[in-house]
């Protein structure tokens, strides 16, 4: 996808969430949702991630650091993360994962890395999240496990192997308390 796509995408995301999915914005309404602490995050990590992408890393290091400053939120520019991307509250949140699938909605204060020191920032050692993933707040998910599409992740939780597709997980370490299908 291209970034206009990828920001139009995580716009439709912003009012689906906001109760508003069926009702076309107005100018208005779109404008203060474009500005919002919830959206703004998202713009400039994927302005980040475009840059490196474009082989512009100082300017995606310079986007990558104005979101840590000003939303407490730091993504490592190289992830991948698809449409859709929700953070109800940004803030202590740390994105270290290779990748996060569409229509992901993280928490604030959750961690996702390797679980030991990686400087050089090696896929396999870092989460693969699915799609339609909720990560509840203060989650931790480390190390190169996988967590599948519609996966649950309970506030507070370790999670360190693998979730299911559908799966809930609670507690530390992360146990599945919901096989499939959710909450």
């Amino acid at each position: 996808m291209t970034l206009k796509e990828l920001l139009f995408a995580d716009l439709v995301r912003q009012f689906a969430v906001g109760g508003q999915p069926d009702r076309k914005p107005g100018m208005w309404s779109l404008l203060l949702k474009s500005f919002s602490p919830r959206f703004m995050p998202v713009v400039v990590f994927r302005l980040s991630h475009w840059c490196y992408q474009h082989g512009l890393s100082p300017l995606a290091k310079l986007f990558s650091l104005f979101n840590f400053v000003f939303f407490g939120l730091e993504i490592a520019v190289r992830c991948d993360i698809g449409p859709g991307l929700y953070f109800p509250h940004t803030q202590g949140t740390v994105i270290g994962a290779h990748t996060i699938g569409a229509n992901a909605t993280i928490y604030h204060n959750v961690t996702f890395g390797a679980r030991e020191i990686d400087l050089v920032f090696t896929d396999a050692s870092r989460p693969v999240v699915g799609s339609n993933v909720i990560v509840g707040a203060g989650a931790k998910v480390l190390g190169g496990v996988m967590l599948g599409d519609g996966a649950r992740v309970g506030a507070n939780a370790v999670v360190l192997q693998d979730v299911p597709a559908g799966a809930t997980v609670v507690g530390i370490p992360a146990q599945v308390v919901q096989p499939h299908g959710g909450l």
